[in-house]
């Protein structure tokens, strides 16, 4: 997709067109931040229904996070505008990836196994 490509081209209006390009960008400027803390990064877009879609980043010392874009196409444009490899599924390969700290498993196992109601 070329750089001067609208980031969501389902959308008619060029002004709405403009604003997608500009939450591309600028979703596209916090990846580049994440890869540059994390030495990298690779990421996979997950669709979450009128939400939006899920921009899971894996970065390469293991720290992941994610992002929420309005639309799958303003997911990809950003993804795109980033420069980061992206994935068709969270994979083996990439969930490998994943490193894990106290708070996420004392969160998990607190939710699955007789913690607290998840409320």
């Amino acid at each position: 997709m070329a750089d001067t490509q609208a980031a969501d081209t389902s959308v008619a209006d060029p002004r709405a067109q403009a604003r997608a390009e500009r939450r591309a960008a600028r979703l596209a400027r916090q990846i580049e931040r994440f890869a540059t803390g994390h030495g990298g990064a690779e990421g996979q877009l997950a669709y979450i229904g009128k939400a939006g879609t899920r921009i899971v980043l894996v970065g390469e010392d293991g720290g992941w996070g994610d992002l929420v874009a309005p639309t799958f196409g303003i997911a990809r444009r950003a993804v795109e505008l980033s420069g980061t490899t992206l994935h068709e599924s969270f994979d083996g390969d990439l969930a490998a990836k994943v490193r894990t700290g106290r708070y996420e498993w004392r969160r998990m196992a607190g939710i699955q196994i007789g913690g607290p109601a998840n409320t």
